[in-house]
């Protein structure tokens, strides 16, 4: 058997032996309550993911050696977003808290812009808080606000709103790029496993903040169709849990193949 489906063979088997011990310790999760608090949401994606205290240990051990890389990390992402229209489109009207004067056209903003060293800013240190924590309520307020800010709310001066498809790329890239970074450092190989693992995870539970707000059931029910309604609704529930699914078994088969090639 070729090596790689034996692991996921038995991979497969080790999930199925898992599910049926953990059949009798089933949980009960209030699905509207995952709209409602946003502490007990975290409790289940993070719990659902296995992200815990090993993990924050994981992030704090390399924290600093991944510090320097943020500007590289930075400098990549915005390289990225405007490489594409549907993307750069979002930096020309003025962003909130940027007091300059804004781009007059798609055309106009260059990445040496002031409102794009202003966004970069701000990315800046959104990366050195996900290094630094403390991980704590007040943190998961932030990725809370990190999420929420991305759409057009009433308490917003700015009237942004970004698509989730382009904030799901983004994550992706984000993640990517920091794993490649980390990858770079040549750290001993346990310590690099379990932080790639540990970035993967706390980055989904961000993706699951923006989730949040873009795939809330309540919100997508209000959305009337002429026609396919029921094919909507049965798409309701999964478009929640999918991405916690792939995020987890992504990062798992991502590590898995960086240590087979070492």
């Amino acid at each position: 058997m070729n090596p790689s489906c034996s692991f996921l063979f038995f991979s497969s088997l080790h999930f199925c032996s898992t599910l049926t011990l953990n059949q009798s310790k089933m949980q009960h999760i209030d699905s509207e309550k995952l709209y409602e608090d946003g502490h007990y949401r975290f409790e289940y994606v993070s719990k659902f993911m296995d992200f815990g205290a090993d993990d924050i240990k994981a992030i704090e051990a390399v924290a600093e050696q991944v510090r320097p890389l943020v500007p590289a990390v930075v400098d990549a992402v915005y390289s990225k977003l405007f490489e594409f229209d549907v993307t750069k489109k979002h930096f020309v009207p003025k962003n909130e808290g940027f007091e300059g004067p804004a781009p007059t056209s798609l055309e106009d903003l260059t990445l040496d812009h002031p409102q794009i060293k202003f966004r970069k800013n701000f990315l800046g240190k959104y990366l050195n808080k996900v290094l630094s924590g403390p991980y704590d309520d007040k943190f998961l307020s932030y990725l809370d606000w990190v999420a929420k800010i991305h759409l057009d709310t009433p308490e917003k001066k700015s009237k942004i709103n970004v698509d989730y498809i382009h904030i799901n790329a983004l994550m992706g890239f984000v993640e990517s790029t920091l794993a490649g970074g980390l990858l770079s450092l040549n750290l001993d190989r346990e310590t690099e496993s379990k932080a790639l693992l540990a970035f993967n995870k706390l980055l989904w539970i961000q993706n699951d903040y923006f989730a949040k707000y873009y795939c809330n059931p309540a919100t997508i029910h209000d959305v009337k169709h002429k026609s396919n309604a029921c094919c909507v609704s049965k798409v309701i529930a999964p478009a929640a849990i999918l991405p916690l699914v792939i995020g987890a078994i992504a990062g798992g088969l991502g590590v898995w193949c960086h240590l087979k090639r070492k």
